[in-house]
């Protein structure tokens, strides 16, 4: 089920529904009878769970210079990129 978010253009109303993704829109606002328009929201981000070389690298303490001589962009001092781990 997903949270739809809809405004009257009558009263004005802003309200929720939850909805399955494979249903019509609403059309009535429930307070004044008009019509209502869903409205375009941020919605949810997504996060990623696994082993991926990110993952990987992230679990072993950020940058691999300490590690392999190189950082995560192949230089062989920091490089201030974020995914490097520490400046």
């Amino acid at each position: 089920m997903l949270t739809y978010e809809y405004e009257c253009e009558m009263c004005g109303l802003r309200f929720e529904r939850q909805q399955a993704i494979s249903e019509d829109p609403l059309t009535e606002c429930p307070e004044c009878r008009g019509k209502v328009r869903r409205l375009i929201s941020g919605g949810a981000g997504f996060l990623f769970k696994g082993s991926g070389p990110d993952q990987a690298s992230r679990s072993e303490g950020g940058c691999s210079l300490e590690r392999t001589g190189r950082t995560c962009c192949g230089r062989e001092e920091r490089c201030g990129d974020s995914s490097c781990g520490r400046e």
